[in-house]
C-alpha cells in the first residue's frame, strides 16, 4: 500500500486542515495519490499552486492528483483545466469522509472530477477535530472557520464561506485530551477568530471562550491565540491578557494599513487611532506582550504620505513580528478595479517596512539579554519563550517541556541561552 502525499500551501489552517484530510484519507483507504490542499490569498499564491501541481505531476506521473483548499474553491475552473489533475474538492468537501470514501474508489460510479459546492451554504464548522496537529510540544485547535466581513482585497470569504464557529464545550474536550497526552501548549486558531461564538447560542464572545478553557482545563500550562481583530476584542480577553499568565504575552493583530483613508478604502473596520489604543492598552495590562502584525504595502491608491503612517504604526504600536505584503491585485475583488501602485514604488515600500521590522526585532532581542524566561523546547536545542521569540541553547533539553533559562545574548533572529 502506498499512502498519499501532502503538500500544504498557504495558512497555518491549512496545515491543520491536510493533518484531518491525512486521517480521512487513511480510513477511506486511498493509495497512490497526491493532495494539494492549495492557498488563494494572492494571485501569486494560485500561481504557485499551479507551478506545485505541475512540480508533483512530473515527479508522481502514475498517482491521481487531487487538488483541493481555497484556489480550488474559488476558482474550480482553473484547475479542472489542467491536464495534470484528476480530481478538484472544494474546502467543504475535503472534510467529508464520503469524499474521500468515493476517491478511494478509483473515481468510479458517483465520484465526480469537480465536487466543489456553495460554501456560502455552510452553516457549521466540520466536527472532525483531530488530537495534536503540530509538533510533540505545541498543538494547534481550529476553533472558527470563514469570515463575514467583506474587506475589498480579500478573496478569503469566497474560499472558506461565512463565520462558524465550534462550540465551547468541543473545544474544551478537546484541549483536555490534547493536555492527556503530554501538550504543553494549545494554539487557538481560525480564519477570524475574534468572530468566534456569534452564530452561536447567547453569542459567547472569544474572551469568554478563553477564560472558559483556562478555568475547565487547569493542568493546561500555556493557551496561546492566533491572529486577531483588535477592535472586536472583548472585555474578557483584556481581562485574561491581565490576570492569567498562562495566556501568552503575544497578539498577531490584523492591522493591514496605518493610514485611515486606505484603511476605509480596505473596508477595515478600525481606525489608526484604534489600533495604537488596543496596543497601548494590552501593554499596560502585561508589560511583557509582544504584538505581531499583518502590514499592506502599495494598496491602491496609496501615496506616500498614505505609506508613511503605516511606517510610523510599527513604533506608535510597538510592532515586532512584522509580515509584510506587498499588494497584488486578486481577481474577483473590489480592490483590483481601484488605481493601483506603480509596482516599483510597492516593491520599495515593502522592503522598508520590512527593514523597520528587521530593526523592531532587533531592538527586542536586545531587551532580553540577562532576563529568565519559561522556554517551550521544539527540538533538542531549541525553543520558543512566551513571546513567541526563538532561543538556542547549547546543551540539549528535552522536546515538548517547559524550561526556565537566563538569556545570554542573541545570534541573528534567535536569543541564546
Amino acid at each position: 500500500m502506498t499512502p498519499p502525499k501532502f503538500t500544504t500551501l498557504g495558512c497555518r489552517l491549512n496545515a491543520y486542515e491536510t493533518e484531518a484530510m491525512k486521517d480521512l484519507a487513511a480510513q477511506a483507504g486511498l493509495e497512490n495519490a497526491v493532495v494539494v490542499n492549495t492557498c488563494a490569498v494572492t494571485a501569486e499564491a494560485v500561481r504557485k499552486a499551479r507551478q506545485e501541481i505541475r512540480k508533483l505531476r512530473r515527479d508522481n506521473p502514475n498517482a491521481k492528483l487531487i487538488v483541493t483548499g481555497c484556489a480550488a474553491q474559488t476558482e474550480p475552473e482553473t484547475f479542472a483545466k489542467m491536464e495534470e489533475v484528476d480530481a478538484v474538492i472544494g474546502n467543504t468537501e475535503k472534510m467529508t469522509p464520503d469524499t474521500w470514501k468515493g476517491l478511494a474508489a478509483d473515481f468510479i460510479g458517483e465520484t465526480e472530477a469537480v465536487q466543489v459546492n456553495d460554501i456560502m451554504s455552510v452553516t457549521e464548522t466540520a466536527q472532525h477535530l483531530i488530537d495534536g496537529f503540530g509538533t510533540r510540544s505545541r498543538a494547534y485547535v481550529q476553533v472558527q472557520n470563514g469570515c463575514d466581513h467583506r474587506c475589498t482585497f480579500c478573496i478569503i470569504p469566497y474560499g472558506r464561506g461565512n463565520s462558524r464557529s465550534v462550540p465551547a464545550g468541543v473545544i474544551v474536550d478537546q484541549i483536555k485530551r490534547l493536555v492527556d497526552k503530554g501538550f504543553n501548549e494549545v494554539v487557538l486558531t481560525g480564519v477570524d477568530l475574534t468572530s468566534w461564538g456569534a452564530d452561536l447560542p447567547a453569542q459567547p464572545k472569544l474572551g469568554d471562550l478563553v477564560m472558559r478553557i483556562l478555568k475547565l482545563v487547569p493542568d493546561l500550562p500555556r493557551l496561546r491565540i492566533s491572529s486577531i481583530d483588535s477592535i472586536e476584542v472583548d472585555e474578557n480577553l483584556m481581562q485574561a491578557i491581565a490576570t492569567e499568565p498562562r495566556l501568552m504575552p503575544h497578539l498577531h493583530l490584523s492591522l493591514q494599513h496605518g493610514d485611515d483613508l486606505i484603511l476605509k478604502r480596505m473596508k477595515r473596520r478600525h481606525l489608526r487611532d484604534d489600533a495604537i489604543r488596543f496596543a497601548e492598552e494590552a501593554r499596560k495590562l502585561r508589560p511583557d506582550m509582544t504584538f505581531g502584525a499583518d502590514i499592506i504595502a502599495g494598496f491602491p491608491t496609496e501615496t506616500e504620505a498614505h505609506f508613511e503612517n503605516s511606517l510610523k504604526l510599527v513604533d506608535e504600536c510597538a510592532l515586532t513580528w512584522l509580515h509584510v505584503f506587498p499588494y497584488s491585485p486578486r481577481e474577483g475583488t473590489p480592490a483590483a478595479r481601484m488605481p493601483q501602485v506603480d509596482g516599483r514604488a510597492i516593491k520599495d515600500r515593502a522592503a522598508r517596512l520590512r527593514a523597520a521590522g528587521e530593526a523592531a526585532v532587533s531592538r527586542h532581542l536586545s531587551a532580553q539579554q540577562g532576563r529568565t524566561h519559561s522556554v517551550l523546547m521544539e527540538a533538542p536545542d531549541m525553543g520558543r519563550t512566551e513571546q513567541f521569540t526563538e532561543v538556542r541553547f547549547a546543551a540539549e533539553q528535552p522536546v515538548g517541556h517547559i524550561v526556565r533559562a537566563i538569556i545570554t545574548g542573541r545570534d541573528g533572529h534567535q536569543l541564546v541561552a
